[in-house]
């Protein structure tokens, strides 16, 4: 024993022994299970069909607020396990990637950003898995910022908006693209910092 135990965010939540089978791992793959219908309404009728654009908004729309609602109940009924620190931020990503190639592949966003973020997010991923027998590295603040950012701009972006609202769209996912790099880095120090000091 090192003595050492990987100290989680701040704003992190302690992990219980209860199983993983409850309410709130249900709503993660809920959120898992509706990423295909998502994506098939995206790109029904060439993917520029008004009335299916905004059902995979509804969608999309459904799939995020899961990531709230799961968050709470998992907090509010001691429901926080290890598997659902994995499971919500892999299901996030699902959507999100899914949503993101979409849009690139039908011309509403540009692939430069899709990359960008993807990166980040299989990076982080795949950090998680490096860092994870010295324990699961949690989402940090702007991380959540981060994911609430991308969330709002893909939305807008799926919606068949014009003028204004999609310049304000557009602005909203720049910020959210800058968050992204940023938290990205902020999560591989913190991941060569456990590395570095459970070493020791």
């Amino acid at each position: 024993m090192t003595g050492f135990e990987p100290r989680p965010d701040p704003i992190a939540d302690p992990v219980t022994t209860v199983s993983a089978w409850n309410l709130a791992n249900a709503l993660t793959m809920l959120r898992l299970a509706l990423v295909p219908f998502f994506a098939a309404a995206l790109f029904h009728g060439s993917g520029h069909s008004t009335g299916w654009r905004v059902t995979a908004w509804a969608i999309f729309a459904v799939a995020s607020i899961t990531d709230r609602i799961d968050g709470e109940v998992a907090r509010k009924r001691g429901l926080i396990t290890e598997f659902g620190k994995l499971a919500d931020p892999i299901a996030d990503k699902a959507l999100i990637g899914t949503a993101l190639v979409g849009l690139s592949m039908l011309g509403d966003l540009h692939w430069w950003v899709t990359v960008v973020i993807l990166v980040r997010e299989v990076g982080v991923t795949l950090l998680r898995f490096w860092v994870i027998r010295h324990g699961v590295m949690p989402a940090s603040r702007g991380g959540k910022v981060k994911t609430l950012l991308q969330g709002v701009a893909i939305g807008l972006l799926v919606l068949p908006l014009s003028g204004a609202l999609h310049l304000a769209a557009s602005l909203v996912m720049a910020a959210a693209v800058v968050l992204t790099v940023i938290t990205g880095l902020d999560y591989v120090a913190r991941a060569l910092r456990w590395r570095r000091v459970v070493r020791v």
